[in-house]
This record gives structure tokens, C-alpha cells and sequence, in this order.
């Protein structure tokens, strides 16, 4: 192990983030007619089963909701559109602790149209960049509700490394709530970012959209 002083992160600040499929945006209530049809309403109420609140079925709640978040920095939520489209997702930076370098992405929420695409891959790939490239952390985490398996695929498709199971580590809407943590560590970033790159490089895709080759992982 080395005695180099380490050098604390930087916190991240609230500001946009853009890549070619998909734009990351501060969270403000300019989004919320958007995020509300993509969100909101009982035909996305499946959305927020694994998440601390919702679903919100009117519009006034999901407004207040969304207030909150976008008032905090830690949470620092943004609001998730594809390019040429309106806002479709949210998601955070979280737990923030510069001095040691560690950060999670979370209250991640992607309605149908985002979901499983190019712009959700890309979102992700986007804000490991900046927390990693940019901020200079060390440690990026993933936790998820053990029974959410969509969430645990896509952390490890995403290049996270499951580190194991915290037993009855919350109580969420009144039931146990057992998580499983993941990380991306400084050191994997390089082989991860390549993988990413490679995989949203526009000769991935075919004329209809689809990828020809998977996210590569180790």
C-alpha cells in the first residue's frame, strides 16, 4: 500500500452534462410536466416500487416530490432527457464524501422510453466521467434493494463489482429492506470508460438503433 498523501475529491456542483445520445441537467421544476408523463400518473406507478417514496399519482405530489430533490445538494439530482427529447429519468449523486473520495450514484428512475437504451448507458457512462475525470474520486458506489434484479443486472452490465449484502440494512415504506452494494474503483475507470466508449461508438449501432455488440465487462 502506498503512503502518498491522498488528495480529497471535489464536490460536484450543480451544472449540465452532455453526451451525444443524452443531456443531464440540474433538476428544477421546468422538468416536471415532462418527468410527470414519463413518472407520473398510476401507469408508472411500477417505477417506484424499490425506491424510498412513491408513487405519485397526481400531479401536485409529484411536483412536491420533486421540489425536494431539487433543493438539495446531497442528494444532487438531474433530470435525464435523450437529446431531442424531453426529460425521462432522475437520478443523483449522493452520500458525498470528498474527503475520502467516495460517491454513490442513485435515486435512479427511468421511465419506459429511457429505460434499456442508449441514453440510460450513456447517462451512466457520463457521470462516472465527471465523478472520476472530473472530481477525482476514488470509490463510486451502486446500492440497490436486493429484490430489485433489473438494478443489480444493470449495475454489474454497467462495469460495478458486487461487494455483498447488507442484512435488514433499512426500513423502507414500512418493510425490511436488504441492499446490495456494488463499486467502481479508480483504478478499474480506465478499462470501464474504454468499454464504454466501444460500446457507444456510432459503429455499434445498426441502421435500426440496435447494438451489435454487448457493454463489454471483466
Amino acid at each position: 500500500m502506498s503512503d502518498a498523501k491522498l488528495t480529497p475529491a471535489r464536490r460536484p456542483e450543480r451544472g449540465a452534462i452532455a453526451g451525444r445520445h443524452v443531456r443531464l441537467e440540474p433538476l428544477s421544476a421546468a422538468h416536471g410536466a415532462a418527468l410527470f408523463r414519463n413518472l407520473g400518473g398510476t401507469e408508472n406507478a411500477g417505477l417506484w416500487t424499490y425506491m424510498a417514496d412513491g408513487p405519485f399519482l397526481s400531479r401536485a405530489d409529484f411536483d412536491a416530490a420533486m421540489a425536494r430533490r431539487a433543493a438539495g445538494g446531497d442528494p444532487l439530482f438531474f433530470a435525464i432527457a435523450p437529446q431531442g427529447g424531453e426529460a425521462a429519468g432522475i437520478a443523483s449523486l449522493m452520500r458525498i464524501d470528498a474527503g475520502n473520495g467516495v460517491i454513490e450514484v442513485g435515486g435512479i428512475v427511468f421511465g419506459a422510453s429511457l429505460a434499456q437504451s442508449a441514453a440510460a448507458t450513456e447517462a451512466i457512462y457520463l457521470l462516472a466521467g465527471y465523478v472520476f475525470d472530473g472530481l477525482g474520486y476514488r470509490r463510486f458506489e451502486w446500492k440497490c434493494d436486493d429484490r430489485n434484479v433489473a438494478s443489480k443486472k444493470a449495475a454489474e452490465r454497467f462495469g460495478f463489482r458486487y461487494e455483498g449484502l447488507f442484512r435488514q440494512h433499512m426500513v423502507v415504506k414500512g418493510g425490511n429492506r436488504d441492499t446490495a452494494w456494488f463499486s467502481m474503483l479508480d483504478r478499474e475507470w480506465p478499462a470501464r470508460k474504454a468499454a464504454f466508449e466501444t460500446w457507444l461508438a456510432p459503429e455499434n449501432f445498426d441502421a435500426s438503433g440496435r447494438q451489435r455488440q454487448p457493454l463489454a465487462r471483466d
